[in-house]
């Protein structure tokens, strides 16, 4: 796969926590950038920390689970030129509650966030990266994929499906790199979120996230975006299909 300098990347939830300090990151590298994020006005701010960088990025606001909000993305991308391909960093937990407590709205928006999204990624931009002969495909996925813990069940639900979902790419699109990025345990807002959640299972979930940080055991999104970076920089291909942590 060719170097990543002057190419064009996809970075969803660019307007905090790990997709922020990884568009800051590429950008450092010399990565030209579509970011994209919900709300417009933090997702405006890392654009144009990014831009002050030295390198051309483009914000798009908008839920990256809909048709016109990825296909936005893909064709500003090719504006840019030198399209390489996407990081879906985007996600939403909604802690605390039970399964059955979790309202029908939330448990929708966490399954669009981390699935319904990765799929519209996919679905706009592979064909152009197939055409290419290469590209580049970045999931993040997560330790919860493997078990189920009360409170965060959606959650669990959505990055099983997610890692399923970036396998499946590897498998029918080989000339696309594919890697599942799993984080270690991030000071993010999902994890703020957690040390104050409520619901029925609010007080597991609570204790789990607060000893994360009470015990120091706790990475910043900078540490994190720098381990991804070091898989994206070097020969990610022999990565292709897996998960990296």
């Amino acid at each position: 796969m060719a170097e990543l300098k002057d190419k064009t990347l996809i970075i969803t939830g660019a307007s905090r926590g790990i997709g922020r300090a990884l568009a800051l990151e590429l950008a450092r590298q010399g990565v030209n950038l579509v970011l994209n994020a919900r709300h417009q006005h933090p997702l405006a701010e890392v654009a144009a920390e990014a831009e002050n960088i030295g390198v051309q990025v483009r914000p798009v606001a908008g839920d990256a689970a809909t048709v016109a909000v990825a296909d936005s993305l893909v064709a500003t991308a090719l504006e840019l030129g030198a399209f390489q391909g996407f990081v879906h960093a985007a996600g939403v937990l909604h802690p605390g509650p039970f399964l059955w407590e979790l309202p029908p709205e939330h448990f929708q928006e966490v399954l669009d966030s981390h699935v319904v999204a990765a799929y519209q990624l996919v679905r706009a931009a592979v064909p152009t990266l197939l055409r290419q002969g290469e590209g580049l495909a970045v999931f993040f996925g997560s330790y919860a994929a493997e078990g189920n813990f009360s409170g965060i069940g959606t959650y669990n639900i959505a990055k099983r499906a997610e890692e399923h979902l970036a396998r499946q790419l590897a498998q029918e699109a080989p000339q696309i790199v594919t890697l599942i990025f799993r984080p270690s345990a991030t000071e993010t807002r999902m994890q703020k979120q957690a040390r104050d959640a409520e619901g029925g299972a609010a007080e597991v979930v609570r204790r789990e996230f607060r000893g994360y940080l009470e015990s120091g055991r706790l990475d910043t999104p900078e540490q994190a975006a720098r381990n991804l970076l070091k898989y994206l920089l070097d020969n990610p291909r022999r990565h292709h299909g897996r998960i990296v942590s």
